[in-house]
């Protein structure tokens, strides 16, 4: 993902609500169309797409019985049509917004969905990312976005890092014991398991994906199926034992 260090304005701005950049009264002001197409490059690798994979289906079955949020990965975020002219500004790795319908959508335009920002960011690093993941969109989540939570993982050598909004400035989120870092915007830690990203409740439980959780119920069931094929067992050799004391199991 890139952002040019300079977002140039093109002659025929159409400028969304409460853009400072129009000197046009409201009502010349055209807004663009619903439904603008995303612009995303090709995620960097293999790893990235698994990533962003990995952290979509968890929290999605997580929060399956909410419909009041969208997340996302490798999409764009609209957020000025000077932005949107020059098409310069490429959307994060992977954002959840609250509070909004939970339904498809080709791109997340902010002055399409009430002036909505993400409440957390998360930046897949890459050797050709990483300079600007750790400081121009730092920078473009801390003042335009004021999203409230914003982390950053390499899935090559691991590096994990969290901040939160503290009176206009990201500040690091302190660590727990395991190395994770609490996110409150989801209720859930995020940490490193296995070489993934991965989310964890606040008992430390980890949140699996849909195949986990169908390896967990398969277990589950097998499980319960020894155990009433043990119970047969058990109650098979006392009616054994008390036929030959003479007495019949089935009149006791």
């Amino acid at each position: 993902m890139t952002v040019a260090q300079e977002l140039e304005p093109a002659e025929g701005i159409i400028f969304p609500p409460g853009d400072i950049e129009s000197d046009l009264p409201i009502e010349d002001i055209i807004f663009p169309p619903g439904d603008i197409e995303s612009k995303e490059p090709p995620l960097e690798s293999d790893l990235h797409l698994r990533q962003i994979i990995l952290l979509l289906q968890c929290l999605e079955l997580w929060w399956q019985n909410r419909n009041d949020f969208y997340a996302a990965g490798n999409l764009t975020i609209y957020y000025s049509e000077r932005q949107l002219k020059s098409e310069k500004f490429r959307g994060p790795d992977f954002f959840v917004v609250q509070g909004c319908e939970r339904k498809p959508r080709k791109s997340w335009v902010i002055w399409q969905e009430d002036g909505k920002y993400p409440n957390i960011i998360v930046e897949l690093l890459s050797s050709s990312t990483k300079a600007t993941d750790k400081g121009l969109k730092k920078q473009i989540y801390q003042d335009t976005f004021r999203t409230l939570e914003y982390f950053w993982f390499d899935p090559n050598n691991l590096e994990f890092a969290g901040f939160h909004l503290v009176d206009g400035n990201y500040q690091p989120i302190e660590p727990n014991p395991q190395g994770w870092l609490w996110s409150q915007q989801l209720d859930l830690y995020l940490g490193v398991q296995n070489n993934q990203l991965r989310y964890f409740t606040v008992q430390g439980e980890l949140l699996p994906t849909p195949e986990e959780l169908a390896a967990q119920e398969t277990q589950r069931a097998e499980q319960e199926k020894q155990r009433a094929e043990q119970e047969k067992q058990r109650a098979e050799r006392l009616a054994a034992k008390l036929r030959e004391l003479n007495i019949d199991p089935d009149f006791l």
